[in-house]
């Protein structure tokens, strides 16, 4: 009789430790557990730690509350401008209603990336190309808004969203590279005409100054000999007077009357020889 008691009590106790076993679940701390009965949503979400469940009638779902790190495929479409180009993007999202994921959506993470997919897609074709290339931070805001619409119904919040690459067409990166080549040859020109100009208007400045007192064409020209022969090379610089140059540039000039026979005074005639 004894020796039965025993053998029901291991019985019972093997049996309890199975059932232990069967029922035991441990939830990670980076997750939640969501707790079906018969089919149906029990009780709040299992925290953390050590859980038991009723074997065969009970089953434990656990949402990983991780941020996702979801590549969006490069999508291919046409923009505003007419330029087709390819750009893809990263998701950020994760779990904030464990029940919601579960019940409302079949699969949050592939509803998220077709939402990514149709909503890149959709921004494409509102974009202009200089937008896509240079204002990125916009446009992640805005698909950003348009990722987590409808996600907040499926228990998911999306963190943040990024634009990756914009890929274009080779003609169009070679169309682009000549803008910027021409864009960059215009303001070099600009650059050397302001040059020019502000070079000038310091040249007439010195030919005022120089004009006001002559001696300084003198000093000019005895600084400009001094520089070439600092060179040591082989060239040779005959100074001409500039007051030779006015002298002949006076004596070439017409009479006022218009007639340019010599003047004569009394027996003398001035500019020819003496009379005979």
């Amino acid at each position: 009789m004894v020796q039965e008691l025993l053998v029901a009590v291991v019985a019972a106790l093997c049996f309890g430790a199975l059932y232990l076993a069967a029922g035991a679940r441990v939830v990670k701390q980076y997750e939640q557990g969501v707790l079906f009965r018969l089919g149906r949503v029990t009780g709040d979400v299992r925290m953390p730690g050590f859980n038991l469940v009723i074997p065969f009638v009970d089953r434990l779902y656990k949402v990983n509350l991780q941020i996702v790190t979801l590549p969006v495929p490069a999508q291919e479409g046409i923009t505003r401008d007419n330029v087709t180009v390819r750009v893809d993007a990263v998701v950020y999202f994760r779990v904030v209603d464990a029940v919601s994921a579960l019940v409302k959506v079949e699969d949050y993470k592939f509803a998220v990336s077709q939402m990514a997919q149709t909503s890149l897609r959709s921004i494409i074709g509102k974009s202009d190309l200089d937008d896509l290339l240079s204002n990125r931070e916009q446009l992640n805001q805005g698909l950003e808004l348009m990722i987590d619409s409808p996600a907040v119904g499926w228990g998911v919040q999306v963190d943040r969203v990024e634009i990756k690459d914009v890929s274009l067409p080779d003609t169009m990166k070679r169309s682009m590279a000549r803008q910027a080549e021409a864009d960059r040859e215009r303001r070099a020109r600009i650059i050397n005409a302001d040059a020019e100009l502000q070079a000038s208007k310091k040249l007439a400045e010195a030919a005022q100054q120089m004009a006001s007192t002559p001696s300084a064409l003198q000093l000019r020209l005895l600084q400009t000999i001094v520089a070439v022969a600092a060179e040591k090379n082989s060239t040779l610089v005959l100074p001409f007077p500039v007051e030779l140059l006015r002298f002949l540039e006076r004596a070439q000039q017409p009479a006022p009357n218009g007639d340019t026979r010599p003047e004569v005074t009394g027996s003398t005639v001035k500019g020819g020889p003496p009379p005979g």
